[in-house]
């Protein structure tokens, strides 16, 4: 019984434990089993792939599922503070599943219940579980963690995929991490001191993109920013475009935590290095496996 609030949550044995069972669950060697156990999706804002694939997950494994998709179906549009909801939440459920719109959310509803809490996205600060996907994905494609060259392209600032990425990157030992993004979305300088490895901030991917094992594409966080004016300044100033794949080696990936806005031309669906929907693939076995250890593992 753990909560999942961040990456550094987890040590670099219990994720690559993580998985290893999530390999044997798709091999049908193991079977995530939560029946008579009940999840709630608390997600206090907008969600189509985090929350079905938490819901499917959940399923697939024998609980049952209850919760909500945004703010305005919850009492919290009359008034009520989020304490007050997790308190009610943990009454119905075995485990809450949570994505909030605030910084630090996540770790203050897993203060307040007693019953486990995952965090799904909060704000613009960490989504773990999306992370242990990503990073489940480089496992599959190259059959380590470990000496890889990555490049994270696009809204590093308010990306709260790349703000995990980075973190569960310091258990494992990169060659080298590319920054590349315009200057005003720069990733945060509280990120980067937590760094452990070699990191270089650059403005143009075609600069490196020839070295990269994997190219970590984000879309801009439109819901992040306070003012529209300074959205609509950055909102297409970076593309991945097909000639610039083209460049790029054939056993390279190309990965994005979804949903794509216009950041990837499409053309690069059918480039053997576009590998973000096998990535999404694997959410569901992932966290099928992971609410299963939260829940009822040993």
């Amino acid at each position: 019984m753990k909560d999942v609030i961040s990456v550094l949550d987890f040590s670099k044995d219990e994720i690559l434990q993580l998985f290893e069972l999530t390999d044997k669950f798709l091999s049908g060697g193991f079977r995530p089993s939560l029946e008579g156990k009940i999840v709630a999706t608390a997600f206090f804002e907008p969600s189509t792939r985090t929350a079905l694939s938490f819901t499917s997950a959940a399923l697939s494994a024998g609980a049952k599922v209850l919760g909500f998709s945004s703010d305005e179906a919850t009492s919290v549009s009359k008034g009520e503070n989020l304490a007050d909801t997790i308190r009610m939440l943990e009454n119905y459920a075995d485990c809450i599943v949570m994505r909030h719109k605030l910084d630090g959310s996540a770790k203050f509803a897993a203060e307040v219940a007693k019953k486990p809490v995952i965090n799904a996205g909060d704000g613009k600060r960490e989504h773990p579980t999306q992370a242990l996907i990503d990073m489940y994905t480089v496992r599959k494609l190259f059959g380590t963690l470990e000496g890889l060259t990555f490049g994270f392209l696009g809204d590093l600032r308010y990306a709260r995929t790349v703000n995990s990425m980075l973190r569960i990157l310091t258990l494992f030992k990169p060659k080298i991490v590319y920054l590349i993004s315009p200057p005003q979305l720069r990733a945060r300088a509280e990120i980067l001191e937590e760094l452990n490895y070699p990191v270089k901030e650059l403005t143009d991917v075609k600069d490196v993109v020839g070295e990269l094992d994997v190219l970590y594409v984000t879309r801009i966080q439109r819901e992040r920013f306070l003012d529209e004016d300074e959205y609509e300044k950055v909102k297409e100033s970076y593309r991945l475009d097909y000639r610039t794949v083209e460049r790029m080696r054939k056993e390279s990936a190309i990965l994005h935590p979804l949903p794509r806005v216009s950041e990837i031309d499409r053309r690069i669906d059918s480039m053997p290095q576009a590998k973000y929907f096998l990535e999404a693939s694997y959410a569901v076995p992932l966290r099928s496996v992971l609410l299963h250890e939260v829940m009822a593992g040993d």
